[in-house]
């Protein structure tokens, strides 16, 4: 039996690119530790495919202790050598550098009273912006939010990373016309 779903062109042929589709991409997320998590994911896509980094999530939230910022901001040299030669992530020195930076930021916000997920969401006045157009690699909005997340001191997150960022996380619904997703409620 084929799947007569429509869905968006990326979900492509493999279950685990259609599942995450189906239950997770656009979804609105409120939980400012996950919105983090999937910031930082989305910087190790930088120059990658969203497939390479699905196959390898389980791997990365393993390696880095479940993306607890607090544990993450304690890692040492010692400990970004290990990650290097850790095969179930992508190895790049700059990428794990710059999430234990991300970690330390994040934090930072968190000690000034500043809630990540409310930080997040005050771009968009707390409800995902429906794009109308073609989808674009990056947006005046993802420029404004990469600015504010870089004066915070966070790396690997430029417009076009934070863009991709926003339409996973539900900050903006970029499934196509003819997805079952356009319409959906996702969470709201």
């Amino acid at each position: 039996m084929t799947d007569q779903i429509q869905r968006c062109a990326w979900a492509g042929n493999t279950a685990n690119m259609r599942d995450y589709h189906d239950t997770e991409w656009g979804v609105p997320e409120r939980d400012g530790r996950a919105l983090w998590e999937k910031l930082i994911l989305d910087g190790f896509q930088a120059g990658l495919s969203w497939q390479t980094i699905l196959n390898k999530r389980d791997a990365f939230r393993e390696a880095f202790d479940g993306f607890d910022p607090v544990k993450i901001a304690k890692y040492d040299q010692a400990k970004v050598e290990s990650l290097l030669q850790n095969p179930g992530i992508i190895r790049s020195r700059s990428k794990i550098e710059a999430t234990i930076g991300n970690a330390k930021a994040y934090l930072k916000m968190e000690a000034a009273g500043e809630d990540f997920s409310a930080f997040c969401w005050s771009f968009v006045n707390g409800k995902p912006l429906m794009n109308a157009g073609p989808i674009p690699a990056k947006t005046p909005l993802s420029e404004t939010v990469s600015a504010a997340l870089k004066k915070r001191g966070f790396k690997f997150v430029g417009p076009v990373i934070v863009y991709a960022w926003m339409q996973a996380v539900g900050l903006v619904d970029d499934h196509t016309p003819t997805c079952f997703r356009r319409t959906a409620k996702q969470g709201e």
